[in-house]
């Protein structure tokens, strides 16, 4: 009766172990064949296939870009049936003929770049946006006046 009581409770344990670390899993890593720097770049590798080797795909700096990198190099190798991150955005233009690891990897590293400038530019100009925008509505509020002139009564804001 007690073995029974410890093996379940040491089953519920083990349940709970899984669910907590597939949870931080998700956390850092929002796509499948990426992972974070301790500095903060996305990075992205794929083994190759039957092999022990992995194919370096780039560091970049947002996490679409990694996973887009991640993406094609994992059609190339696996063809139309790989399970992918982005699949509505795979075109298939090329011929899936066999392909080295270099010529995937160039293919992989200039998506990946690609994406990571547009996404890059993208974070940019919406920043620069709302920072102007910001910036517009606090003007007025945030001007100081010069303490050391006469008030203007032409300007002044009691109306």
């Amino acid at each position: 009766m007690e073995g029974e009581f410890c093996s379940s409770k040491t089953s519920t344990r083990n349940m709970n172990t899984e669910k907590r670390k597939q949870g931080q899993q998700q956390e850092k890593k929002p796509y499948k064949g990426i992972r974070m720097r301790k500095w903060g770049k996305w990075v992205a590798e794929i083994r190759e296939p039957n092999k022990r080797s992995r194919i370096w795909l780039g560091s970049y700096t947002t996490p679409i870009a990694a996973a887009r990198a991640y993406d094609t190099a994992v059609f190339y190798l696996r063809g139309p049936s790989a399970r992918l991150n982005f699949p509505e955005l795979i075109f298939q233009d090329d011929d899936l003929r066999d392909m080295s690891a270099a010529s995937i990897r160039k293919k992989a590293t200039e998506v990946g770049a690609r994406v990571d400038a547009l996404q890059t530019a993208l974070h940019t100009s919406q920043s620069q946006s709302q920072s102007h925008s910001e910036s517009n509505s606090t003007t007025r509020s945030s001007e100081k006046p010069d303490l050391n002139k006469y008030p203007n009564p032409e300007s002044s804001d009691e109306d």
